[in-house]
């Protein structure tokens, strides 16, 4: 006969809802999405799945907005999720890109009154029901709420204070990736390959993160961020289990985050997906996975810095070396810009391994780790939704124009949009007067503060070889010939003319008035223990 427990031995968790409801919002409309598809009819679905998107979206940022002013600091749901300074900094600033990438995901002026989406995901490629459905402008709105499960798991992943929590968020945020990955519309066999690639090398490294957590579990009896960090404060055996655990998880979260050599996924993925889910992935994605990386690393494992520095500092040169190196060599737009997002991942990476954090011998006032990150990902998030979004407006009969070649000449054609590119160009070249150059000073000056000045050196002169590519494609916009054949600009919609105005606006502000993002960024604080 089952025992039943006396009503006094059962202690209920405690949850506070309050600081959590951003999450719950997002997740509740991802819910209510998938309902709406469902049982909605088909010719009402769009306007309704994108109006509980934009509510949700903008729900969540002000209840976000409030919980940073009441200056929110506590560990929730029974010790698995850190609402912090950093976390709260990284909601706000998804939801924002996820509000402007989902306007791209609106857009249906561009290609003929149709999205970038396959209409019938189950229609074999070039098949009579694809074409009948395309013929009908069938339109399938499943996009939506995954894209709410995708930035759902985003935000918990960026928060997550348990191990097992991550490795949930991880699985949350990309199962959805992999499905939109493979809905483009034109081009679907190259897009089922990238969502195909996506999903094998995002289970393998998967694996690795699963297997690195349970090498940590072994070690330190707990999954706790702060109890892992506790164990290697008071352990003084097991440092081959502590050590291949660090390995793996590191192969897991550098994956995400596109370091190498976990990087051979990113040129594909990025050209294949359409061209809205691309620069979704590359702001979105890598702004969840950095601060992921780094609440790990700090808070779990700072206790063994001088075991996983020398690993995180060859990473780190590969990575801005190769990004910079094969993206001259590149003639495709989309592929050129995934490299780019390589080598800003290097980047970010010698900030990270500085280490230069308050209270740990940094000077007061200067900028530490934490808050050159988070200023980076916000100003390379808005440049790269905003240079993606131009992406789609230049089309041929087989749809998007992106080889480089295409590209010649289009300063004459469209100089307005030629301009904004090649201002988006020098933004991630880091030019001055543009937000890219702020934010690598930010990071630049955090890893010297953290004595790590030979990666600096190391980015000045990967950061020259990058400037060369992108000044490239400004020569071949503006000092070409338009061929005769030349492309058409498409004329955008709202959506779209949004996005890059906010992308742009962003990049230009945060340029020449970073000081409130970087305050901001300050008073978020470090990760809480």
């Amino acid at each position: 006969m089952a025992q039943v427990l006396p009503l006094a031995d059962f202690v209920a968790p405690k949850i506070e809802y309050n600081e959590l409801a951003p999450l719950l919002v997002v997740f509740g409309a991802a819910c209510v999405g998938v309902l709406v598809e469902a049982f909605l009819p088909r010719a009402l679905r769009h306007m309704v799945q994108l109006g509980i998107v934009l509510v949700a979206l903008l729900g969540a940022g002000v209840w976000t907005v409030q919980l940073m002013t009441e200056k929110k600091e506590l560990i929730a749901a029974q010790g698995a999720i850190s609402v912090d300074g950093p976390a709260l900094f990284t909601w706000i600033t998804l939801l924002a890109l996820t509000l402007i990438s989902v306007l791209l995901f609106a857009e249906r002026s561009v290609d003929g009154g149709l999205s970038a989406f396959a209409g019938q995901a189950a229609a074999v490629p070039g098949s009579q029901a694809e074409r009948d459905g395309t013929a009908a402008k069938v339109e399938h709105t499943e996009v939506f709420p995954l894209t709410m499960f995708a930035v759902g798991g985003m935000m918990l992943f960026a928060s997550a204070n348990d191990l097992l929590i991550l490795f949930v968020a991880l699985e949350v945020f990309s199962l959805p990736l992999y499905l939109l990955c493979g809905l483009a519309r034109r081009r679907r066999l190259i897009s089922q390959e990238a969502a195909m690639k996506y999903f094998l090398l995002g289970a393998f490294a998967s694996a690795f993160l699963l297997y690195g957590i349970a090498l940590l579990y072994g070690y330190a009896g707990t999954m706790s961020l702060g109890g892992i960090s506790d164990a290697l404060a008071t352990k003084t055996g097991g440092d081959a289990i502590l050590l291949a655990g660090t390995g793996l998880i590191a192969v897991g979260l550098l994956f995400k985050v596109g370091a190498v050599p976990f990087h051979s996924w990113t040129p594909d993925v990025y050209q294949g997906a359409p061209t809205p889910v691309t620069g979704f992935m590359a702001a979105c994605t890598k702004i969840a996975a950095f601060i992921g990386l780094m609440r790990v690393f700090y808070v779990a494992l700072g206790g063994s810095r001088w075991d996983w520095a020398p690993m995180m500092w060859v990473v780190a040169i590969l990575t801005m070396v190769v990004g910079s190196i094969v993206a001259i060599t590149q003639t495709d737009v989309k592929r050129m810009l995934a490299y780019s997002s390589i080598a800003h991942a290097g980047f970010l990476l010698t900030a990270f391994v500085g280490l230069a954090q308050a209270g740990s011998g940094v000077r007061s006032g200067s900028i530490t780790s934490t808050q050159a990150v988070l200023f980076y990902l916000v100003s390379y998030g808005f440049a790269t939704i905003g240079a993606f979004a131009l992406v789609t407006l230049v089309r041929d009969a087989g749809g998007e124009a992106t080889h480089l070649s295409r590209w010649a000449g289009l300063g004459k054609k469209s100089p307005l949009l030629a301009g904004i590119f090649a201002f988006f160009l020098l933004a991630f070249a880091g030019i001055p007067l543009t937000s890219g150059f702020t934010g690598k000073w930010a990071v630049f000056t955090a890893a010297w503060t953290g004595g790590a000045w030979p990666l600096v050196v190391v980015a000045v002169l990967c950061s020259l070889v990058a400037a060369f590519f992108y000044v490239r494609v400004i020569v071949l916009m503006f000092f070409s010939d338009l061929p005769a054949d030349a492309p058409d600009v498409a004329l955008p919609g709202w959506q779209t003319t949004t996005a890059v105005a906010l992308g742009l606006a962003a990049t230009v502000v945060l340029g020449l008035v970073p000081g409130p993002v970087l305050d901001l960024a300050a008073r978020a604080g470090e990760f809480i223990r």
